[in-house]
């Protein structure tokens, strides 16, 4: 808590002094999460790699020149610990509960305004391969992306082992240029950020259906009712339950991106936000139809177990029915009568077997006509 309020205190200071652009003496700046710095001036990367400080510090000084105009930093760290993005919340002004959010990680998917700051909140998706599914097959991995987008820098913070940016980061400078997306300033590369994610969330649902149709053909094969596990089922259901939880709660952010009313982007970068919001809106349904159809699997599978149970029910009441009748015959042969005419009768051991056997064929035929054997 001690962070959250000399945070508070920090945004305070910030805001009374307005546009002066006195930076206060803040703690160091993060040193070993941040993966990349750089400042970019007219779509193209200006110096090498250099400390928040040194990049807000280049930014503040660009603004001072005609050609410096849309300079902005893009900061990237890894899991920051409270200690290392201090720093960089301070001088930026950010806001004390975004920050939290931030170094935190685990929340729901969003995007938010802090005056004229955007914090977006993605999940990030990654198929895990594997060779057979099994009951407990991971099938999706998950991380988080946070990117602050202000006037003249961004701020990624990226938790989990995968969902680097330095691929993104790098195609986007070869491209840089007048015309280039990072001319356009800090909203383009949220929304380069966003269209990276949900082409990645489209990876990810081509690879689902695989796993989707072989789950279907185990159920609905010829020992689908006994074959199929019901758990394998249950557990990509799981899996898919968790790419839905990160791609449902972003459809209405994305779309208020793309609005007019949304005065932090740019309106030539609205359109693009629309182009994302369809891909997404795209995954979206493709997802909704995965648990749709695992949920009619799983309803089927279990009908198909308890279907393959009536029927070993109804063999073995058969089989018992069949052999209660020699069972009941010769119990009554059994007793210990003196005066049983049966007993002394020429024939009578042969006519009896003959009696059993007829019954018992007839009994067989029966259950078999009838479906029980």
């Amino acid at each position: 808590m001690s962070m959250i309020n000399t945070l508070r205190a920090a945004v305070r200071t910030n805001r009374r002094r307005g546009a002066s652009g006195v930076f206060a003496v803040l703690p160091e700046d993060a040193g070993s999460a941040v993966v990349d710095c750089a400042v970019y001036q007219q779509g193209k990367r200006r110096g090498e790699t250099c400390s928040p400080r040194e990049a807000a510090r280049r930014v503040k000084a660009a603004h001072q020149l005609p050609e410096g105009e849309g300079s902005f930093s893009w900061i990237g760290l890894h899991e920051p610990t409270e200690a290392e993005f201090e720093g960089i919340a301070q001088r930026f002004g950010l806001h004390p509960l975004a920050v939290e959010d931030a170094v935190h990680a685990h929340q729901r998917p969003k995007v938010e305004r802090y005056d004229d700051v955007l914090f977006a909140v993605f999940k990030t998706i990654r198929y895990v391969e594997h060779d057979q599914l099994t009951p407990t097959s991971e099938v999706v991995e998950t991380g988080e992306l946070m990117v602050f987008a202000g006037r003249d820098f961004v701020i990624t913070v990226r938790h989990g082992g995968h969902g680097s940016l330095q691929e993104l980061r790098h195609r986007l400078e070869a491209d840089a240029d007048e015309a280039g997306l990072l001319a356009k300033g800090p909203a383009a590369v949220l929304h380069a950020i966003a269209d990276h994610v949900v082409d990645n969330y489209l990876l990810v649902a081509e690879r689902l259906q695989s796993d989707v149709e072989e789950i279907e053909y185990g159920v609905f094969s010829a020992k689908g009712g006994r074959s199929a596990d019901v758990g394998r089922v249950y557990q990509l259901k799981r899996e898919v339950l968790e790419f839905k939880r990160a791609v449902v709660p972003l459809l209405r952010p994305m779309q208020q991106l793309s609005e007019p009313l949304q005065r932090l982007v740019d309106p030539d970068i609205q359109k693009y936000f629309r182009d994302v919001a369809d891909h997404l809106a795209r995954v979206a349904e493709q997802v909704q139809g995965f648990d749709e159809l695992l949920n009619s699997l799983l309803q089927a599978n279990l009908a198909q177990v308890s279907v393959a149970q009536n029927e070993d029910m109804r063999k073995i009441t058969a089989w018992a029915a069949i052999f209660a009748v020699p069972t009941m015959i010769t119990g009554v042969y059994g007793m210990n009568f003196d005066y049983m005419p049966e007993l002394h009768h020429e024939y009578g051991y042969p006519m009896v077997l003959g009696a059993i056997v007829l019954i018992c064929v007839g009994m067989y035929r029966g259950f078999r006509r009838n479906g029980w054997l």
